[in-house]
């Protein structure tokens, strides 16, 4: 395997499937399956969940009475069921799995510490980060390069609906151009909206790099991880 150790992000819209709202449970468990495949592997896996299926903040900004604390806090306890949800999944199949929050939530899930985290992935457990970063402002790709850093992650492997980063919505604009390598530079800088500033900026400075992808194809995980070519690397040189 190309990587010992992966940070797996996965956005909350992929765990809604065709739905367009909420959670597929059959698409959720096909996620599950190919995590385990993965971690037979040998890999070490961290995850982090977006709860964008449930909640996020530009989609109610609207919300005049909301402040936006309180929303992205709301935010943060959708990653919480995403992630539950997905652990339960990973133990159906025969994974051992746990979920660590910096979003408290003792009766769900165990409050995230690095030492304890690295030891859990030391131990072959498949982690999941949920709660973001435990603050209001910051994304769950923020989290996610955090959360590499802090694990000493290989890649920060993001997860999406599409096979490539494009410099324009390739669904809208057939002539939409796609790139198989970029710089964090290159992310700034063309303002693609692959990630936030504060991702691309821990990402750069810890040179850890990050591998978009195409989660709907089976099995792209795995060869992402083998190091067969897909999707976009992005990376510090």
């Amino acid at each position: 395997m190309k990587f010992k150790r992966i940070l797996l992000k996965l956005s909350g819209e992929v765990f809604e499937g065709d739905k367009g709202f909420g959670m597929d449970f059959k698409k959720i468990l096909e996620f599950a399956k190919e995590i385990k495949d993965v971690r037979k592997s040998g890999v070490q896996i961290g995850i982090v969940v977006g709860g964008g299926n449930i909640w996020r903040y530009r989609d109610f900004s609207n919300v005049e009475f909301l402040e936006r604390t309180d929303s992205d806090m709301l935010g943060m306890m959708a990653t919480v069921m995403n992630s539950v949800v997905l652990s339960s999944a990973l133990k159906k199949c025969g994974v051992q799995s746990r979920v660590m929050s910096s979003f408290p939530c003792e009766s769900l899930c165990e409050t995230y510490n690095i030492a304890n985290a690295k030891k859990y992935l030391e131990l072959g457990e498949v982690l999941i980060f949920a709660g973001g970063t435990g603050s209001p402002f910051f994304t769950t790709d923020s989290a996610s390069a955090l959360r590499a850093l802090e694990m000493k992650c290989d890649v920060l492997m993001k997860a999406t609906k599409v096979d490539f980063v494009y410099d324009k919505d390739p669904v809208k604009f057939k002539n939409a151009k796609k790139f198989e390598t970029l710089k964090f530079s290159d992310v700034v800088k063309m303002k693609l909206g692959v990630m936030d500033l504060t991702c691309a900026s821990l990402l750069d400075e810890g040179s850890i790099p990050m591998l978009v992808f195409n989660l709907t194809k089976k099995g792209n995980i795995k060869k992402a991880v083998k190091g067969v070519k897909v999707g976009t690397l992005i990376s510090s040189k």
